[in-house]
């Protein structure tokens, strides 16, 4: 009798820790068909996991290419003359203005005029249609061109209006809206302006935007996820690890560039969706896409060799396949090839004294 107690209690038992056993297998094989979650962060002065929030990064940019060419319009990367360094001109040197991409209109005033007068009647919008403009002074005092500031004297003034961008290039009416604004400033500070003849400018317009598209790169692989998906919050760890910080716009995580006030090096795209969920760790991501605006960075940084490094990385620790944008994986002889052609790129943009990264060049492929 007591042998059979024993053995039934000991079945009962055996029972017990095989159920718990395909419990827990059961949980392991739903916890791996779910998307990979960040990790726990070792507390260390309160660290907290980053999130994106409001100022999460850019979903909602067009898809790009391997060849170069882009698929959709082009994002904003930044105002295009609020950052770029100085350009070396044959006059003095110009922030913002340049002859190479430049219409740019003279503007003689009778006497020299306060900058709190040239102020007063600039144009409130600096763009005619998709064109940036600037209005700058030479300064009286120090002879260089500069931005109008208050308690300056200006003996001359000059507007730059960019001929093309990756909008197109400049046309008539942009051309005559351009006129129309720079007019109504030189009759506010009594100045005689000087306009380019507008079918010469628009002829070169349309030169410079044919040479900017057949000229432009902007590269794009995919990482897909082989096994589980992502969690926004697993990325966002991961990401951070590679040096990555949140973008200015919901999907987009960048690498910053060392030079301050530069483009991101490198840009890390997902679901603009995913990233305003209210909880990390509820979002699903198969899919993230590396870009690398070629034009936007010098050749001395090595962009390419980052780009290619960031994405073997990525695709490691993320367990995903790197792809082209029809889905094809990508093998060495792909990335070879893409690198001897941005060799060729770099030098053509050089000998037309448009050498990438440089702040020409940055505002002409905006």
């Amino acid at each position: 009798m007591t042998t059979d107690w024993n053995l039934t209690t000991l079945l009962a038992a055996l029972g017990g820790v095989v159920l718990v056993g395909l419990l827990a297998q059961g949980w392991w094989s739903a916890r791996k068909a779910g998307p990979r979650r960040a990790e726990p962060v070792t507390p260390a002065g309160d660290r907290h996991e980053p999130s994106l929030g409001a100022n999460g990064a850019a979903g909602g940019e067009p898809p790009i290419t391997l060849d170069g060419h882009e698929a959709g319009g082009l994002p904003d990367l930044r105002t295009l003359d609020e950052t770029v360094p100085a350009v070396a001109r044959a006059r003095k040197a110009s922030t913002r203005i340049d002859a190479l991409i430049d219409a740019i209109a003279t503007l003689t005033p009778e006497s020299p005029v306060s900058g709190e007068m040239a102020l007063s009647h600039l144009p409130g919008s600096r763009r005619a249609g998709t064109k940036p403009f600037q209005v700058e002074g030479l300064n009286a005092d120090s002879g260089e061109w500069e931005l109008p500031h208050p308690g300056q004297r200006y003996t001359e003034f000059q507007a730059g209006l960019q001929m093309a961008n990756r909008s197109g290039a400049l046309n008539e009416i942009e051309y005559s809206e351009f006129v129309q604004k720079i007019q109504g400033f030189a009759d506010g500070v009594g100045a005689m302006p000087e306009f380019p003849d507008m079918l010469d400018v628009v002829a070169r317009a349309r030169e410079l935007d044919q040479f900017a598209a057949g000229h432009d790169a902007q590269l794009a692989i995919v990482l897909r996820a082989r096994g589980a998906a992502w969690t926004l919050g697993f990325v966002q760890q991961g990401a951070l690890r590679h040096g990555f910080v949140p973008g200015a716009i919901p999907g987009r995580l960048v690498l910053p560039a060392a030079e301050e006030g530069a483009p991101p090096l490198l840009t890390l795209n997902f679901d603009a969706q995913a990233a305003l969920a209210d909880d990390p760790q509820t979002s699903s991501l198969r899919d993230l896409t590396l870009s690398l605006d070629v034009l936007q960075t010098p050749e001395a940084l090595e962009p390419f060799a980052t780009w290619q490094e960031s994405a073997r990385s990525l695709a490691r620790d993320f367990e995903a396949d790197v792809c082209d944008d029809r889905g094809q994986v990508l093998n060495l002889h792909a990335f070879q090839s893409i690198g001897q052609e941005l060799a060729e790129l770099y030098k053509s943009l050089a000998a037309r004294d448009l050498t990438a990264g440089s702040a020409v060049a940055r505002r002409l492929f905006s």
